[in-house]
Formats: C-alpha cells, sequence, structure tokens
C-alpha cells in the first residue's frame, strides 16, 4: 500500500470527561468487555512493525480515545522511540491526536509540538454551546479548561484545528459557532454530525441533528465560509473541502464521503484490531496485533464482510444528480442502506449548487495564482 492509516486507542474507552452525546461510550456498552484496557509498549510496537511491513510510501498514526493524553506523556516518548527504530527508508511517518483538550499539561503540548504531531481538539462552539454536552466526570462545563489548552497550542505554535460535534441544538447555531471560531483565529475546522445510538432511532436519535435542521446548518456554515472566501480568507472546513476537491476533479480524502468504506486498522487498549474507528465492536473484531498480521487481516471473513456491506447502493442514489458529491455518506449513518441526511444535502445543493461551483472556481483560480 503507498499509504496507510492506522488509528490507535491507547486508552481504550477511558476518559477524563463525560460528554452526554459520547459514541465511543456507545460503542463500549455495547461489547460483552466495555473498556479494554491501556496498550502496553510492546504491543504499540508490532502496531508499527505491521504498518511498515504494508507502507510505501507514508504512514499516519492516529491517536484517539476516549481519552488518548491518558496513556501518558511516557506512552509517546516511546512511540517517537519505537517509530524510529522501525521505520522504513522511503516512508514517511505522520503523527497525529485527536484530544478533548481538558487539563492537557504543558510538557504533553511542548512534546507534541516537538515531534510535530497535528493535534486536534474537540470544541463544539463558544461556552454556553460546548458545556451543553462536554462537561467533565463530576458534572461542570469543560470551555474554560479547553480554551487555556488552546492558548497554549497557540503559545507553543502548535499545528492544530478544532473539531465540532454537531448536534440538533447546536446545528441550529451555524453562523454564531462559525464566528466564534474565526473570532479565535482557528483556520482549520472540522464538523461532524452526532451519532445516533447503535441502537436507537437514527434520525434525531439521541443528541443528533434531525435532516431538516442539519440541512440549515450546512447551508449557514457554507454561507460564513463563502463570504470569507470571496474577501480573500480560505478557511479549511473538512467536508467543505472534499466537495471543493470533487468539484475540481479530484477524490474525497474523508473516508467517509467516498462511498464505500476501507479497511482502518482501529487498535484498542487490547490489542485488537477492527475495520472502522465506528465499529469496534465484538462482531467485526478482525485479529490481535502480535497473533495475526494485519495483511492477513485484510484477507480474513471480518474485513471482506464489512467492505461488501458498505459497498450496497440503494436506487435512489443510482438517479440522483446529487450523488457524485454525497455518495450516500458514511455507512455508520445509513439507515436501511440509505443516509440519513439524503435529506440534509438535497436542501443544502439544491440551495447553493451555483454557489458551490463559484467557490471551486475560486479556489481554483487561487491555486493558478490567478487572484
Amino acid at each position: 500500500m503507498q499509504h496507510i492509516s492506522v488509528l490507535i486507542k491507547p486508552a481504550s474507552s477511558a476518559c477524563n470527561m463525560k460528554c452526554a452525546y459520547c459514541f465511543y461510550e456507545d460503542v463500549a456498552n455495547s461489547r460483552e468487555q466495555e473498556f479494554q484496557g491501556f496498550l502496553r509498549e510492546e504491543q504499540m510496537e508490532q502496531v508499527i512493525v505491521e504498518a511498515m511491513k504494508l507502507a510505501e510510501r507514508s504512514c499516519s498514526f492516529l491517536f484517539q480515545g476516549g481519552e488518548p493524553t491518558l496513556a501518558g506523556l511516557s506512552f509517546y516518548e516511546s512511540v517517537i522511540r519505537l517509530q524510529k527504530k522501525h521505520r522504513k527508508d522511503g516512508v514517511l511517518i505522520y503523527n497525529s491526536i485527536q484530544t478533548n483538550g481538558y487539563r492537557l499539561t504543558e510538557d504533553m503540548i511542548r512534546f507534541f509540538v516537538r515531534e510535530r504531531f497535528l493535534i486536534g481538539v474537540s470544541l463544539d462552539g463558544p461556552e454556553q454551546v460546548h458545556d451543553l454536552y462536554r462537561t467533565g466526570r463530576s458534572g461542570g462545563g469543560t470551555f474554560r479548561e479547553v480554551m487555556e489548552t488552546i492558548a497554549l497550542l497557540k503559545r507553543f505554535c502548535a499545528d492544530y484545528n478544532v473539531l465540532c460535534v454537531v448536534t440538533e441544538e447546536s446545528a441550529k447555531k451555524g453562523r454564531e459557532i462559525y464566528r466564534f471560531y474565526r473570532e479565535q483565529g482557528f483556520g482549520w475546522m472540522q464538523f461532524i454530525p452526532c451519532l445516533a445510538p447503535l441502537d436507537g432511532a437514527p434520525e434525531g436519535g439521541g443528541y443528533a441533528p434531525s435532516p431538516t435542521t442539519y440541512g440549515r446548518f450546512l447551508t449557514e456554515v457554507f454561507d460564513c465560509w463563502l463570504g470569507d472566501l470571496k474577501r480573500g480568507e480560505f478557511v479549511s472546513i473538512r467536508h467543505l473541502d472534499n466537495w471543493m476537491a470533487i468539484l475540481l476533479g479530484g477524490q474525497p480524502a474523508c473516508c467517509g464521503m467516498v462511498g464505500r468504506c476501507s479497511i482502518q486498522f482501529v487498535v484498542e487498549g487490547d490489542g485488537g484490531v477492527y475495520p472502522c474507528d465506528f465499529y469496534v465492536l465484538d462482531e467485526w473484531r478482525m485479529g490481535t496485533v502480535g497473533e495475526q498480521s494485519f495483511e492477513s487481516m485484510c484477507e480474513g471473513t471480518a474485513a471482506r464482510e464489512f467492505l461488501e456491506e458498505s459497498a450496497k447502493l440503494p436506487e435512489d442514489c443510482r438517479t440522483c444528480r446529487f450523488y457524485v458529491l454525497c455518495r450516500n455518506g458514511c455507512r455508520r449513518e445509513r439507515s436501511a442502506g440509505k443516509n440519513i441526511y439524503c435529506e440534509s444535502y438535497r436542501m443544502f445543493f439544491s440551495a447553493r449548487e451555483k454557489e458551490l461551483e463559484q467557490a471551486a472556481l475560486l479556489i481554483q483560480k487561487k491555486a493558478l495564482n490567478l487572484v
């Protein structure tokens, strides 16, 4: 493989926050063993060895949770040491971490900056929006502590972005959230709709936005983003970056926008390996590091069935003129095989079709240094 990506949960589902909508707590509660321990150094070494066997040009290691910083600074120091030990000539290694940003130490931030980790921080918007669902273990908001972490990231010139989980409530405040981010100087953003519970109602279940509310959110954020773009201020928003890439003849980088799943190699705290972060469930366990190779896991029954299931395409999609952009979305956001936000995307693409093309042209011109 020219590029391989491995997602690692070194602290399993352990977390120092108690977010009301946490999708991974829901996943963990759906397994026979909820918390699967902390990844041992020898297991992490085996992960690196297996990744290097498959990587030809580059290899990305993404650390996520739960809260991955609970693995401790010494764990990440060992990661860097082991990567240097096993790296292959001609293969570039990239590290990133997705953190809740809650009470990170200065030493840990300095380390991530020194070792060039891309740091994703979960921040749902201004204080009243963020604190609605993202609380500490004993209750109470976490906004101020997260903003203190972001201040340190700015101080040490970290490479970071912010991730916003879009709920039914926050989806009603698209402009407010975008403007707050811009006031903070954020130039790289991700907006991800909150996942409905695995056993809950797919549309609007739990804290997930309804299709109508989410469609309005997409439109509000796009309008704000386009306004900045017209003023010569480019802001990176992940889903818009991917749509722009498609409109300009390229391919989306986000797996949930490709139209079918790929094997992501998600490593849990006990060394178990799964095909996707959203499906770290007993029935999809592909194997265990140190017992099976990544290559053999890809050829196993769990991997094959997982990929086959994602490739099924509803008849509506075959005749939809927006399919090239939507592609039926992420499998985890489908009900009876169809994306639950189909209505959202139809609303948005129908209302902003010309503006999307205009934005793609502006970006193309900028890339060619014509504006």
